[in-house]
């Protein structure tokens, strides 16, 4: 397996537990919006500690960049990243992923679910091609929207959030589920891209099959 040992150019923080970070792109280095690499920290006794992040740059950009949350209930490797400074290195891995897109539909995603998507998004954005897809994204309360003013800009008022421990104006209130979906989403004939949490993943693809979506149609990563 190719690895590439390479600096974090910059960091900013995007809400209260997430950072961005940019990388060094390695030559040759190419993804499609929606994959994703194994991450490591090149420091001693983290070099084989390895966690998949999606990249939320575009392929045709000169660097890289993951949007990381947080985890701070244990000293995993999101926790040592969110300790990493501009000038220190990571080692990446080779790209993989089974969510790409694959013509209008929703966007269904879960907290940091969110960050398959931002690619896709993003590139779609930038080849203007956003019209047709609705984005649901789900959160616990409004300070944990990563990208929300981006997405608004985006997608208008096709960007919905549902916040589900809080209640805010602006903001839906409640869980993406059969009730939500049904009363949502007006066409289960188009592509459905869903990302969170696995059993979020698994109840909302079963909801949708219910629901008469097609199978062959929505895209998770399996």
């Amino acid at each position: 397996m190719e690895s590439h040992i390479v600096k974090i150019t910059a960091i900013h923080q995007v809400t209260h537990d997430v950072k961005s970070f940019r990388i060094e792109k390695p030559a040759g280095y190419k993804f499609v919006p929606g994959q994703a690499t194994e991450v490591a920290i090149n420091k001693p006794g983290w070099e084989n500690e390895r966690r998949p992040f999606t990249f939320t740059s575009l392929n045709n950009e000169p660097s890289l960049e993951f949007t990381i949350k947080r985890y701070a209930d244990h000293n995993g490797v999101t926790n040592q990243l969110h300790q990493l400074v501009p000038g220190d290195e990571i080692i990446l891995h080779d790209v993989w992923g089974a969510i790409e897109y694959k013509g209008p539909g929703y966007f269904i995603a879960g907290g940091a679910g969110i960050t398959p998507f931002i690619a896709i998004l993003r590139q779609l954005h930038r080849d203007n091609q956003l019209a047709g897809n609705t984005l649901f994204f789900s959160n616990k309360t409004a300070a944990d929207v990563i990208y929300e003013e981006e997405l608004k800009s985006m997608l208008g008022t096709n960007a919905v959030y549902i916040l589900s421990r809080e209640q805010k104006e602006g903001y839906e209130n409640g869980m993406i589920d059969e009730d939500y979906l049904r009363s949502h989403v007006t066409d289960f004939n188009k592509h459905f891209y869903v990302c969170g949490p696995d059993k979020m993943i698994s109840d909302i693809n079963a909801t949708l099959e219910k629901l008469g979506a097609k199978p062959d149609l929505v895209v998770f990563e399996k």
